[in-house]
């Protein structure tokens, strides 16, 4: 194990509590390093871009194409009811997953950091989940490696989440929010275009974006700093362990609305991103070959709006210093493109719903990752709240499209649309309001 340089030898300014008081404090939380306070150069930008894309790529290109190709592989007739039954599994494990391996790695000290292991070691078992999705045979065999797949992907991601708060300070954070944010939506168009070309070879759609993923997170690990704290951790327990999967939203009401505004939000958006494909197929009655066309190119449309928009705001919200108007207005935006696709009846509807939930999406990603890092409880220990945080991203997933599932059913046809878009909406419109009594932030 390396041995821990003082915060003068790393270049980190000192707080106005007494070091000795300081390190007390810190020990006694079981908490991780001082907030970030040098800025981070372009090299390090670059290498979150790319792993967030990697990570990204591998991950969600199941969610949107591959697994609905796989589920009517399956399921013919219904693939759906296999669609609706294995994604809330694994986004269950998710859920478990991200807390856990956040406060983990706040815990973890080894001569090669904290975050590190967690994130090469996620990579390892995410990798053959990605395998083991790509030859399944059958609904269990796609449960069980979707499920193994979520877990692992999340501690990967859970490290890479608390590196990015380890490493950036307020003042980057909203541009470094954007390039989160592009990387992330870029990696999903990216996904759906292979589908167009691999739609005839599942098992390559499942498995070449994991080994990119594995490819761009390992020179993250060389790119971004990930030292030791200098105290010692309290005695590991269990209630600790279980604490981990909660922030006092009591206490911290400003932390509590801004998972609210980020759990309703994505579950609006999964709601609809997870049928997308067969939205395509049932409600505007395309081929499979011309629905994966017409949402790969409705993507693209999406990435482009997306990308203008995150460019654009994430920098102009470190200019002015501001978070909140930037998050209600656009998620109000998103709800709207949402009821617009609830009453599609053609494919150049859908596009214009697609450029229209771009803009909006770009702006609130550019901003939203920036500002839950400003309000969170304890900013030095970033892994443990922040994977509290990533409940509200991970829990979503799993309830989303058993819910969107339910709504699709009303009316005995299976296929109402109209009505969980409406939904989807509506859900969405509710995470645009609690952004408003956040007082932390401007």
């Amino acid at each position: 194990m390396s041995t821990p340089r003082s915060n003068e030898e790393r270049g980190i300014a000192s707080t106005a509590m007494p070091e000795s008081t300081a390190a007390a404090a810190l020990a006694a939380e079981g908490i991780t390093q001082p907030v970030a306070t040098q800025k981070v150069t372009g090299g390090y930008l670059w290498g979150l871009s790319l792993a967030q894309f990697g990570l990204f790529a591998a991950l969600l290109t199941p969610v949107f194409v591959s697994m609905s190709l796989k589920a009517s592989q399956i399921n013919p007739a219904h693939p759906e009811v296999v669609v609706g039954a294995v994604l809330p599994i694994g986004a269950f494990g998710a859920l478990l997953a991200n807390p856990l391996a956040g406060a983990l790695s706040d815990r973890t000290r080894t001569r090669w950091g904290r975050r590190r292991p967690w994130m090469v070691g996620g990579l390892v078992v995410f990798l053959a989940s990605l395998v083991w999705l790509a030859f399944a045979t059958d609904q269990l065999q796609l449960t069980i490696g979707w499920l193994v797949a979520q877990i692992s992907a999340n501690a990967v991601f859970a490290a890479l989440t608390a590196s990015f708060a380890d490493n950036v300070p307020e003042l980057q954070r909203g541009k470094a929010s954007s390039v989160i944010a592009l990387a992330q939506n870029v990696a999903i168009l990216a996904g759906i275009y292979l589908a167009v070309y691999l739609v005839g070879n599942i098992p390559v759609l499942f498995i070449a974006p994991g080994i990119l993923a594995v490819v761009l997170i390992l020179i993250y690990c060389f790119v971004a700093k990930d030292e030791l704290p200098t105290y010692r951790l309290k005695k590991f327990t269990w209630l600790n362990l279980i604490s981990s999967f909660w922030t006092n939203p009591i206490k911290n009401p400003d932390f509590g609305f801004a998972w609210w505004g980020r759990f309703l939000i994505t579950f609006g958006t999964f709601m609809f991103t997870t049928y997308r494909l067969l939205y395509m197929q049932k409600h505007l009655g395309l081929e499979e070959g011309a629905a994966v066309s017409a949402v790969a190119f409705g993507v693209l449309l999406y990435t482009i709006a997306l990308m203008a928009a995150a460019a654009v705001s994430g920098w102009v919200s470190d200019r002015i210093a501001r978070r909140k108007v930037f998050v209600w207005a656009s998620t109000a935006l998103t709800a709207v493109g949402l009821v617009i696709l609830a009453h599609a009846d053609s494919v150049g509807t859908f596009y214009v719903a697609e450029v229209i939930m771009g803009l909006a999406y770009g702006v609130y990603t550019a901003i939203d990752t920036a500002l839950v890092v400003d309000v969170l409880p304890n900013a030095d220990r970033p892994g443990k709240d922040l994977g509290v945080i990533n409940i509200a991203n991970a829990l979503p997933q799993s309830l989303a499209p058993a819910v969107g599932l339910w709504l699709l059913g009303v009316g005995g046809t299976g296929q109402n649309y109209t009505l969980m878009l409406w939904g989807a909406g509506i859900s969405v419109l509710l995470g645009a309001l609690v952004i408003f009594p956040i007082k932390s932030v401007r």
